[in-house]
């Protein structure tokens, strides 16, 4: 059953598929911490924190802050589930144009994770995440 994007139960989700294609996508070797402020959230107050971290080698999505992020990113609700979600790179530069979505910090930084080659496996896991998220 779909999940709300970002809510506990995507999460849950989110961390159960990322397990089980653990061995079959690549690991990342950039390592980068973004806290994201999500606004315009479905979502308790219509704000969402939430942090994506390479450390483990693969990109994990979280929620709340983690301390010494090299980005703060602040961020508006559809714009992250099509970034996150949906794999839309067309969605950062036209947020950019359109201010809804900001960045402190080293942008380079995270433009290195949309450069990262795919895989088969890291396309059938990113089809799979969107068939869970509602």
């Amino acid at each position: 059953m779909p999940e709300v994007f970002l809510s506990e139960e995507w999460i849950a989700a989110a961390k159960q598929l990322q397990a089980d294609y653990e061995d079959r996508i690549p690991k990342i070797d950039h390592v980068v911490a973004v806290n994201l402020l999500v606004t315009e959230a479905p979502l308790g107050e219509g704000e969402v924190e939430a942090h994506l971290d390479t450390s483990s080698g693969s990109l994990v999505i979280e929620t709340g802050h983690v301390e010494g992020a090299d980005l703060f990113v602040t961020v508006t609700y559809d714009t992250a589930k099509a970034l996150l979600v949906e794999g839309n790179p067309n969605a950062a530069m036209q947020a950019f144009l359109q201010n809804r979505i900001r960045v402190e910090g080293d942008v380079s930084k995270l433009m290195v994770l949309a450069q990262l080659p795919f895989g088969d496996a890291a396309v059938e896991y990113a089809q799979e995440l969107q068939a869970l998220t509602a």
